[in-house]
């Protein structure tokens, strides 16, 4: 039994398709096929279903891929482990963060870190923070600087700031001139939101939900200059943190009758191995570079 075949199996389970497990690992897809074949023979038992489109996990594939996952990822452990000798000479960090913060709080962080550890490389990847905590859970991430309100108690949670969603309009907007915004006046509106996997797009739905509102959703976006000129150009209404709404000549920020306010924090695995690269960014993080 070979490390690669396990590797190439998990892969398969996760993705439940061979071709896209293949992309992912950036082999052929024969290259998978047969080792999962040859995987199967040595066990003497069939780990996948092929009897239907797609791909899936027989009771002793599921059985068998639950001990895969803890070897991998002790096998995984024990290389960084290895690897700390390298007293940061070395070292990869990948960071998950929603899109809506990382044009506007990541670089300041990044530059700040990099100063400070030239020889350690960042990995960004832009998800929302609901996705970005399932790829924590799931070991795909070490850390993710997002929204840590009601943070699974599996996680680690270093608070860096609280943020108040706010609303905002066109300057040419008939609430433009709002002190708050009521939730008749969010009813009555034309709403421009946060592509699903947004937890900002579901703190605002559970609060229509408990108002009875329906929302008249005409655009979703997970981009935020895209969202920011929709609403230049009174599109529609916007909810936004109030750090990104600021200093945009072209919109108003209005806070809510009802304020929401949110935590951001950065967020790892509690039983994680953290490496000394992983460390170093926690101490930056709890100390970062004006």
């Amino acid at each position: 039994m070979e490390l690669r075949q396990l590797e190439y199996f998990q892969m398969a389970s996760r993705l439940r398709n061979i071709t896209r497990a293949a992309k992912r690992l950036r082999v052929s897809q024969p290259n998978i096929t047969v080792a999962i074949k040859k995987l199967e023979n040595e066990l003497g038992i069939q780990l996948f279903d092929r009897s239907q489109k797609q791909l899936s996990l027989t009771p002793e594939g599921s059985v068998f891929l639950s001990r895969v996952e803890v070897a991998l990822r002790c096998l995984n452990d024990a290389l960084i482990e290895v690897n700390d000798f390298k007293q940061l000479q070395k070292g990869i960090i990948k960071i998950g963060i929603p899109p809506m913060m990382g044009a506007f709080l990541f670089p300041k962080i990044f530059s700040g870190f990099q100063s400070r550890h030239p020889a350690l490389d960042v990995l960004l990847f832009e998800e929302g923070s609901i996705a970005i905590r399932e790829m924590l859970d799931r070991d795909e991430l070490d850390f993710g600087i997002a929204i840590t309100s009601n943070a699974s108690p599996s996680l680690n949670v270093l608070p860096m700031t609280r943020s108040q969603l706010v609303v905002c309009v066109s300057k040419d907007s008939k609430l433009a001139n709002k002190e708050k915004i009521s939730n008749s006046e969010i009813a009555s509106s034309n709403l421009i939101v946060m592509k699903q996997g947004s937890y900002l797009r579901q703190i605002i739905q559970d609060r229509l939900r408990s108002l009875h509102i329906s929302p008249n959703i005409v655009l979703e976006s997970s981009q935020i200059t895209t969202i920011k000129g929709l609403v230049a150009h009174n599109v529609g209404i916007a909810f936004l943190l109030d750090f990104i709404a600021d200093n945009n000549n072209e919109i108003i920020s209005i806070p809510l009758e009802e304020p929401i306010f949110v935590d951001i924090g950065l967020a790892w695995k509690k039983d994680r191995y953290v490496s000394k690269a992983a460390q170093a960014f926690i101490d930056f993080c709890k100390d970062p570079i004006d």
